[in-house]
């Protein structure tokens, strides 16, 4: 390995990067590809690009290398893949930089691993010129993600289930989950264990390059920091971990579900589980610890049937609480009575969201959640949210409405 690791420094104009030019540490022993980085990185304007011709001889001497404080490092994967990842890992601890990674290969396992790494963007050798500019710009405004609460209480969990699909609980997780991340110092994450095919970040209208089965899948170096890199955020501050965006085969594992949890807890106030309609998931933390399990059910002999097995089965016990949401309820015409539904559910239902079906269609073509703006039910999901916290929810900025594309 090189050990001639002196930096080269080449400047470019200030140009397209907006606000102040952007310092990035090249590291890359190919002098060909090397020479490629810094004539697409000087392309693209507003760049102090200061080249470094090797790895450094140890991950030792990372602190002195980067003490210019960078705010971008971008390093070649090919010369030396093992290293090359040791040293993005390494990296991460200090300094304030994001970490970019290159390669030749486009391989999806690498990928992952570069991300497990601590690697904020990967980028395919040849260079693509705008998605190198876009890459830098994410790096010019992009704050370390800082999740620790610095309480030593875990979060609540909160789970949400359906009693048949279609029942409505990912329109109930998703918007008690944004009712939650409105209110006063309440951080909170939703994360959608209806897998593979889970519905949040539609619903939510975002879309994350990583998914709860990337973290299962990398349960062994799950930790905040991890987590971190995994998550996107919502405009109404609500942090999502989503279900992949294709069809992905995972066998659920128990085990990796209570590290994600427990990880999760750590960090947030409020844990927020979409869990669908999925049974095989009765045995795991996620109903042994929650604080609240929710299960959302409708006034129709299909989901009071499936109910009654339900709360028969999981919940005669004390543990854990039970509180039943009844979806599109609408007294007038649901042809059973309120003593039969009672009978059937063996207890009264906590909430009843009325019927809209207008509203909710319109939630699914704009994206936005309903919590957002004034609706019957709007207002249901809000005091289920005050009954949690003792909070009220904090209006937010009606959203700008736009049509969300699907693909």
């Amino acid at each position: 390995m090189a050990t001639d690791y002196s930096p080269q420094l080449v400047k470019s104009r200030i140009g397209s990067i907006p606000g102040k030019s952007l310092s990035v540490a090249l590291i890359g022993p190919d002098e060909e590809r090397r020479s490629g980085a810094v004539l697409v990185l000087s392309n693209c304007g507003g760049i102090d690009i200061c080249e470094f011709s090797s790895y450094p001889p140890t991950l030792d001497d990372v602190p002195t290398m980067l003490e210019g404080n960078y705010d971008a490092v971008l390093v070649d994967l090919d010369s030396d893949p093992a290293f090359a990842l040791e040293l993005v890992e390494s990296i991460g601890p200090n300094g304030r930089a994001t970490v970019m990674v290159y390669s030749s290969s486009t391989d999806p396992e690498l990928l992952v691993r570069c991300m497990q790494a601590g690697a904020r963007e990967f980028l395919t050798y040849p260079f693509a010129s705008d998605v190198v500019e876009e890459a830098l710009k994410r790096a010019g405004v992009r704050q370390p993600v800082v999740l620790s609460k610095s309480k030593s209480a875990a979060g609540r969990l909160l789970a949400i289930m359906g009693a048949k699909g279609g029942a409505g609980s990912t329109m109930v997780a998703c918007n008690l989950a944004v009712a939650l991340a409105q209110q006063r110092d309440q951080k909170t994450l939703l994360i959608d264990l209806d897998l593979p095919l889970g519905g949040a970040a539609l619903n939510l209208g975002v879309v994350g390059e990583f998914s709860t089965i990337d973290a299962l899948k990398a349960v062994d170096r799950l930790d905040a920091r991890f987590l971190a890199q995994l998550l996107v955020q919502h405009s109404s501050g609500l942090w999502l971990l989503g279900a992949p965006g294709r069809y992905v085969q995972h066998q659920v594992d128990g085990s990796a579900i209570a590290r994600l949890v427990q990880v999760a807890r750590q960090e947030f106030d409020n844990v927020v589980l979409d869990l669908g309609s999925k049974l095989d998931l009765m045995d795991t933390v996620v109903y042994r610890e929650a604080s609240t399990v929710y299960l959302v059910t409708q006034a129709s002999i299909p989901e009071l049937r499936n109910s009654n097995r339900l709360i028969s089965q999981f919940f005669a016990g004390p543990l854990p609480r039970l509180e039943i949401v009844i979806n599109r309820y609408e007294p007038r015409s649901l042809g059973v009575t309120e003593a039969e539904i009672n009978k059937a559910l063996t207890k009264p239902a906590q909430w009843k969201i009325p019927n809209d079906y207008a509203s909710v269609q319109k939630m699914q073509i704009h994206a936005t959640p309903l919590v957002l703006e004034d609706s019957a039910i709007s207002r249901q999901i809000k005091k289920m949210a005050k009954a949690i916290t003792g909070q009220d929810v904090v209006a937010a900025a009606p959203a700008k409405k736009k049509g969300f594309r699907l693909f």
